[in-house]
């Protein structure tokens, strides 16, 4: 063999192996890559890649491309995808029941509020639970609170009653619907939109970039801006994986998360932002803003939800937060 061939040879050989050394994450995700979730998974792919220079490679699957609501926690569990970002609801069926915590309707007034709990203690004991269970969480992304919507006017308590509404899997949730008069429908999240369409639900409640991302604007004719509840995401990674990763590798990765923290809770108020204004450029749907004596009728008539889930999620947890925020359903 000629030295030249003997050198490409060896080129191949190195390039071949190099690739195989590569490290590939998948993070699968049940958003469309619009939203905050969605541009943050990349932003955090893009820096994994710098930070790491090109031994991780992150590959993101949005829109329930790989697995529904339902399979996806296990997906990871088993070790078919290596990272998620999944709603905190989440959690409550996987047994760690204080997670639902974050579902209790009204329990933060605002994001300064809603940070002292996810960038503070309770937060990160609340990620060491999943531990167990094979899960290590690795952070806390916003996306924004929630508002209802419907095909008829959701004004007072009243409008609620008899109507169905679309859920995440959560005990918490289904007693906010139930303290209303409404009825809850649990659903995975890719077959909203359909039953949207055809009436099988009646309405839901969403940030508004997941509402507008998902086109629900054309099969709702009403939106009422309650921001009654927070929507945020624990991004998650196979505990076997990610110890089983070099310490350099791994210190890289979680300062690519940081990095990817901020920026998507820098972003999420601004696509929440965005979104309803393409909602209400669309003409398609009828946004309401509550009044403030509408908003606390709402308040009062859901705070029951408190003292019904204090034993489920833990009546120390709901009482450590109360304390970190503030927050006194006494007093309304």
């Amino acid at each position: 063999m000629k030295i030249s061939q003997l050198l490409l040879a060896m080129l191949v050989s190195c390039a071949a192996l190099s690739a195989s050394a590569q490290t590939i994450i998948k993070f699968s995700h049940v958003v469309a890559a619009d939203t905050p979730k969605g541009k943050a998974s990349e932003f955090f792919a893009k820096k994994a890649a710098e930070l790491t220079k090109g031994k991780v490679k992150v590959e993101v699957y949005a829109n329930s491309a790989l697995y529904k609501d339902k399979e996806e926690i296990e997906a990871l569990q088993i070790g078919a995808v290596q990272m998620l970002a999944p709603s905190l609801a989440k959690f409550g069926p996987l047994g760690v029941k204080e997670f639902e915590a974050f579902d209790l309707p009204f329990i933060f007034d605002n994001t300064a509020d809603l940070h002292k709990i996810t960038q503070g203690a309770v937060g990160a004991s609340l990620l060491a639970k999943l531990e167990p269970k094979g899960i290590k969480g690795l952070a806390y992304w916003d996306n924004g609170f929630k508002s209802f919507s419907a095909n008829t006017p959701l004004k007072n308590v009243a409008d609620f009653k008899g109507k169905k509404f679309r859920i995440q899997s959560s005990k918490v949730l289904e007693e906010e619907i139930r303290s209303v008069g409404g009825i809850a429908q649990v659903m995975a999240f890719s077959e909203v939109y359909q039953a949207l369409q055809t009436g099988v639900v009646d309405g839901t409640e969403n940030p508004i970039s997941n509402f507008y991302t998902q086109k629900m604007h054309e099969v709702q004719k009403h939106l009422s801006l309650t921001n009654h509840g927070y929507l945020g995401y624990a991004v998650i990674v196979n505990k076997k994986f990610w110890d089983g990763l070099p310490a350099d590798v791994r210190g890289q990765l979680e300062q690519a998360m940081k990095e990817a923290t901020v920026y998507a809770n820098k972003i999420a108020q601004e696509e929440n932002d965005n979104a309803l204004a393409g909602v209400k450029k669309s003409g398609k749907t009828i946004v309401y803003q509550p009044t403030p004596e509408e908003r606390l009728a709402l308040k009062k008539a859901m705070v029951s939800v408190h003292t019904k889930m204090a034993d489920r999620v833990g009546k120390e947890t709901l009482q450590t937060i109360y304390k970190e925020t503030g927050f006194d359903p006494a007093k309304l």
